[in-house]
């Protein structure tokens, strides 16, 4: 495997744990956040203990022309991309006419602008060269409206629309996409959301290990939807099923405490 695993958002939660998996398979790794420091420390890490090469790139991938940045300095060492995974992603948490406009913004310019333009940029020389793999972290949150988290949900939307037409449009060109779409999981991402949880609903949790390798695999099978949990593959049936005035009230009340 000549090709190089690039992963956003790659220095903690699922985006390490994915990271590690592609280190045991032997395949080289560009990771990509925004802590430099930690960026180091895994390349020295990953490189010792799996003999694998690993190029990091510290990026805030809510600024503009940070993935066009990103994508010409990949270019310029001559690294070829056959893996690509965009998990870097966050939420923000309360009534939209309560939130900051400027943090909603950032929102959607890392879950969603950027996951474009990393696939745009990405995606074509896979194409052209018959093989490579995508994986788009979403959410259960893809399917279905989230009151106060309205802004994060309807990102997530994106995300999993985006994933499952690539996958159609790209499955007899060799490139396989598949859209990760866990439910809560056990990371930083409700502290950065200013969520506050229950020890029941921390119960319900996911190790983000856990969500990894299961879509981890679903990539390989090239999957268009993965589904982490027993419980959490009800969700999109349920959805599906339901009057979308249940739906959204049932989304609402699963955010108070």
């Amino acid at each position: 495997m000549e090709g190089y695993a690039l992963i956003t958002g790659a220095t903690s939660g699922i985006g390490l744990e994915l990271a590690l998996n592609f280190a045991k398979d032997g395949i080289s790794l560009i990771l990509v956040a925004r802590g430099e420091e930690k960026l180091k420390e895994l390349k020295s890490r990953f490189e010792m203990d799996y003999a694998v090469d690993v190029r990091v790139y510290a990026k805030d991938l809510t600024k503009d022309k940070a993935a066009e940045e990103l994508y010409e300095a990949i270019m310029e060492e001559g690294l070829q991309v056959d893996y690509l995974v965009n998990n870097a992603g966050f939420g923000s948490f309360g009534r939209l006419v309560d939130t900051d406009l400027s943090v909603e913004k950032d929102l959607v310019k890392l879950n969603v602008l950027s996951l474009l333009e990393m696939n745009k940029r990405f995606v074509k020389p896979m194409a052209e060269r018959g093989y490579g793999y995508v994986l788009n972290v979403a959410s259960l949150a893809a399917f279905m409206p989230g009151p106060v988290m309205a802004n994060y949900y309807a990102s997530k939307a994106y995300v999993l629309s985006l994933s499952e037409a690539m996958h159609e449009e790209l499955k007899h060109q060799g490139v396989k996409v598949s859209a990760l779409c866990p439910g809560p999981v056990k990371t930083g991402f409700q502290e950065r959301a200013k969520m506050q949880k229950t020890p029941a609903s921390k119960a319900f949790m996911m190790e983000a290990k856990a969500v990894a390798d299961i879509g981890y695999l679903g990539m390989w099978r090239g999957k268009a939807v993965v589904v982490p949990g027993t419980f959490e593959k009800v969700i999109p049936v349920l959805t599906r099923l339901l009057p979308r005035s249940l739906v959204r009230k049932a989304a609402f009340l699963s955010q108070q405490e």
